[in-house]
């Protein structure tokens, strides 16, 4: 059984912080589309702070919650070749480390409509024209601290544009951007939305630079 590469989790930073991602070469086999995925049981935040990189001058800001690291290095990807400022959604009570509690939680919390509290300081984002969303897909659709962010701070996001990338395990983007979409126009906000997201693999964000560049190019 081939072994799990170890270079990414070594050398990726975001903001000058270490990113533990294992799943990150995991051949086909081993990945099982994400199945069984572990975590640090801290939503990537053992070892670091929360990422929160925030400037005085730049227009685009960098919106992210991530489990198991794929989606933050997606996030650390985009931030080197945009200069967005980051901001990592941190909740109360992060999910477990072990994959099949962590799947318990999050359909209880689905079915229940019982959405993970947040544990942050939102700042003020009038600064920014473009908010990129990251977040992992769960069960075709938002991860749930996406969820709680938008409907908690979703009203910042007024008059600018929503860009969404997303890290999946290879059954695309559900109904993600729509989900998206619809709370922003519960809350009454007007914003752009995005209609064509960044999808990459939980297993292959490491080797997604030329698809995220091209996606880039694409935005504009």
């Amino acid at each position: 059984m081939a072994l799990f590469k170890r270079n990414v989790q070594i050398t990726a930073k975001i903001d000058g912080q270490p990113i533990q991602a294992p799943q990150l070469g995991m051949p086909a086999l081993q990945w099982r589309n994400g199945y069984g995925v572990s975590s640090d049981g801290k939503d990537t935040n053992s070892q670091n702070k929360p990422t929160r990189r925030l400037t005085k001058d730049t227009k685009e800001i960098i919106i992210y919650f991530s489990r198991s690291g794929s989606t933050e290095l997606l996030a650390a990807k985009l931030a080197k070749l945009t200069g967005a400022d980051i901001l990592e959604i941190v909740i109360d009570e992060p999910y477990s480390g072990n994959y099949r509690q962590t799947l318990s939680r999050a359909n209880f919390e689905r079915q229940t409509e019982s959405y993970p509290e947040l544990k942050m300081s939102v700042p003020d984002l009038s600064q920014y024209d473009r908010a990129y969303l990251g977040y992992p897909i769960w069960a075709m659709t938002l991860s749930h601290p996406m969820t709680s962010f938008l409907l908690d701070y979703g009203n910042l996001l007024n008059q600018k544009q929503i860009v969404p990338f997303m890290s999946e395990g290879g059954y695309g983007q559900g109904n993600s951007v729509q989900r998206i979409s619809q709370i922003l126009r519960q809350k009454g906000v007007q914003a752009t939305v995005y209609s064509r997201p960044l999808v990459v693999d939980g297993n292959k964000v490491d080797r997604s630079d030329y698809q995220i560049e091209r996606w880039l190019k694409s935005l504009n």
